[in-house]
This record gives C-alpha cells, sequence and structure tokens, in this order.
C-alpha cells in the first residue's frame, strides 16, 4: 500500500483492487450532478474524491504492446499520492496493478529498456466502494464526464454473474443502455487526438 494512503483504507483497497480480471462497464453521464444525487442516496464509502490522475502509457517503437492488444500504464494521482504500474490485455478484461513508490523511476527504467510513453491521459476521478463492486466518476477534457462501475476477481467462472449485477446496479443508479460507452479511455483519447490531427490540418 502506498505509504500516502490513510492506513485504514488498506484492507477495502486491497479487497476491491484485487484480482487478475475486471468486470467493467462504462457509461457517458448525461448530468453530472443528477447522477452524483442518486448516488448519494447509496451512501457509498469513499475511497478519495477529485483527485487528478495522470496516466502515461508506453509501448516500443515498434508498437508491439499496443499489436498483441496489451497496455503498460504509469499512474500518478494528486493529492492522494498513489503511484500504480498497470498492465492490461491481451484478454479483454485481463488487468493488473500494483502500488509503487517511485514514478519517476519507473518510467526511467522503461525508457532504459527502450520504451517511450506513446499516450498521455489527464482526468478527475473520485471513487466510491458500494459494496463488493467500486465506481468511478471521472471527468476528462474534450470527452465529458464518465461513471465506470466495476470489480476485479481472480476467478474468470465469476465474471459473466458480476457483470449481470453490475448492470442490475446501474439500472438502480439511474443509467441505461444507450449511454454504455464500449471504448477504453484509451481509444476515445486517441480518437480525439487523431480528429484534432484532422481538423487542424484541413484548408481554412
Amino acid at each position: 500500500m502506498n505509504p500516502a494512503m490513510p492506513v485504514a483504507f488498506a484492507p477495502q483497497i486491497n479487497a476491491h483492487f484485487s484480482g487478475k480480471f475486471e468486470v467493467e462497464l462504462k457509461y457517458r453521464l448525461l448530468d453530472r450532478d443528477a447522477f452524483f444525487a442518486v448516488l448519494q442516496t447509496r451512501n457509498p464509502e469513499v475511497m478519495l474524491e477529485d483527485n487528478l490522475e495522470h496516466d502515461c502509457y508506453f509501448d516500443l517503437a515498434s508498437h508491439s504492446l499496443i499489436s498483441e492488444h496489451k497496455s503498460l500504464c504509469i499512474r500518478e494521482m494528486q493529492p492522494s499520492g498513489i503511484m500504480l504500474w498497470i498492465v492490461k490485455g491481451p484478454e479483454k478484461d485481463r488487468c493488473e496493478a500494483v502500488n509503487i513508490t517511485d514514478a519517476t523511476k519507473a518510467k526511467s527504467m522503461l525508457h532504459t529498456l527502450g520504451y517511450e510513453c506513446v499516450l498521455e491521459i489527464k482526468k478527475r476521478r473520485s471513487i466510491y466502494f458500494l459494496g463488493k463492486f467500486h465506481l468511478t466518476l471521472d471527468h476528462l477534457d474534450g470527452l465529458g464526464d464518465f461513471a465506470e462501475l466495476a470489480i476485479m476477481t481472480d476467478d474468470e467462472a465469476l465474471m459473466p454473474e458480476f457483470e449481470a449485477q453490475l448492470v442490475q446496479l446501474a439500472t438502480e443508479l439511474g443509467l441505461c443502455e444507450a449511454q454504455r460507452e464500449l471504448l477504453s479511455y484509451r481509444q476515445l483519447s486517441q480518437a480525439l487526438k487523431t480528429n484534432g490531427l484532422k481538423n487542424d490540418a484541413a484548408p481554412r
């Protein structure tokens, strides 16, 4: 556990973010304030609120990770001081993360191995616990507001059951299928960046 986090949080965080697989549903929020009001009626446990997250995604010049449907990310969170090494893929739901104590050193080590930061994403994030599930409330400039409902597990057989439970929870929170976002923040950010470059290159 990162020493910047209160000791009292350690059991909850270990329980919520332990596992090789992540079952996650992402929804675009039409009205962030209205959704937050509904969320508060469930009396969620607060892990942290309004942290600024800075994600650096690394890959080799050959783009071998992205071509293999894998991602490697170093995440820094402030003011909580949490720093994470996150690896996803190659399966869609495969996700593992570990706390680190020196993001600068981790990035330097990756550069030494030939990796470069190929994409940076910044977001404002709050994290809440709803029973065994965790919910993140996110804002990304240029992309808008999102809610992610998720649970980690080592038991792949439980994933369909957890997904059904998350769909039910989302419905209870006023979210509908039309709001589902199937792309990752990385995919959305890359699309935004690509479209921005195309617009900049277009005749004026």
